[in-house]
């Protein structure tokens, strides 16, 4: 079977695990020889490399900016569940917090129950803000984690073609 001088595609929307995979099926720089280039003048080896380069550039890129997409599309989903419950939750509260308050008024002056729902809420608030607050310093930008690992990969491979070819 003959090797063509352009790598394969990288065809991540049509594959069905999820997984980056060539034109061919097999997964990317894995398994793959590189042709014999003895025969070949330094100016196409270097076309060749510089092609070779591109393409692989280019498909990383494809492929972050596809594991993006999907792990922004999760995270809308995710983020508009989270809203729905949050009107539900902010409904109960409510409700329990006139629960609370009538309750209170049965052995207090109504302003006075009035005023403790009301110091106990700001209490919680204030608490709330501070713990958010503190989370989003520990928060770390998103990364395209399998796109970064694949990078990591191609460069080891041509680290380690090019040590085996010296």
């Amino acid at each position: 079977m003959e090797q063509s001088d352009t790598p394969p595609t990288v065809d991540r929307a049509r594959s069905p695990n999820g997984r980056a995979h060539t034109s061919n099926g097999s997964r990317p720089m894995s398994g793959i020889r590189p042709p014999d280039l003895s025969d070949r003048s330094t100016a196409d080896l270097v076309r060749l490399a510089s092609e070779q380069v591109s393409s692989l550039v280019r498909d990383e890129i494809l492929l972050a900016r596809t594991e993006m997409a999907a792990k922004g599309k999760r995270a809308a989903t995710g983020a508009g569940l989270f809203g729905g419950a949050a009107m539900l939750v902010f409904y109960v509260v409510g409700a329990l917090l006139v629960c609370a308050g009538l309750a209170l008024a049965l052995v207090l002056p109504a302003w006075l129950a009035a005023l403790i729902v009301a110091v106990v809420l700001f209490a919680v608030a204030g608490a709330l803000a501070l713990a958010g607050r503190a989370s989003f310093r520990r928060s770390v930008p998103p990364m395209p984690v399998e796109a970064v690992d694949s990078v990591k990969a191609d460069v080891a491979e041509v680290r380690r073609s090019v040590h085996t070819q010296h």
